[in-house]
């Protein structure tokens, strides 16, 4: 940005030059600057010369950051909704949970099922497995399994993604 620029001369690009470009010595294109009360930014510093426009850099600064605000804003928040089952779980219950299950893929939340194996429990990891892949397969319209059941110390997990809804 102006007096920073180190480079004997650049091409100036922009309203202030004619025909769109020129190249001009830095003094020059600093002083050009000067007199529209604007500033000297380098945009291409790899270029030979190196490219640069006129224009009012707090303000560029300011658009730039709101844009990046209005970005982050727009980006989706993924929610992730965590579900626990027993090795033993009933039917009952495990309609009563896909139930919930359902609710939360159709807001747009991800799902964590897990089994929490307590004690001896742990000997029915295939009981455990079962009931996720049931579960898994129950929310087959609603979701899409993005992890399939995997065991980490006393939990197995899965995780479920809700469909892409169409538009």
């Amino acid at each position: 940005m102006n007096h920073k620029i180190r480079v004997r001369e650049v091409r100036l690009v922009g309203d202030f030059v004619e025909g769109g470009n020129a190249v001009l010595p830095i003094e020059k294109a600093i002083k050009l600057a000067q007199e529209n009360e604007l500033d000297l930014v380098e945009i291409s510093p790899n270029a030979v010369p190196p490219v640069c426009k006129i224009i009012d850099y707090a303000k560029f600064k300011y658009e730039q950051k709101k844009k990046q605000k209005e970005i982050k804003a727009n980006a989706a928040k993924v929610v992730l909704k965590e579900i626990r089952f027993g090795p033993n779980t009933d039917d009952h219950d495990f309609n009563f949970k896909l139930k919930h299950a359902i609710n939360f893929l159709k807001e747009g939340a991800k799902v964590k099922a897990y089994v929490h194996f307590v004690g001896r429990s742990i000997v029915f990891k295939e009981r455990g497995e079962m009931l996720l892949l049931k579960f898994a397969q129950e929310l087959e319209d609603h979701g899409t399994v993005e992890q399939m059941p995997k065991l980490e110390g006393k939990r197995m997990n899965i995780f479920i993604a809700p469909k892409a809804s169409k538009k």
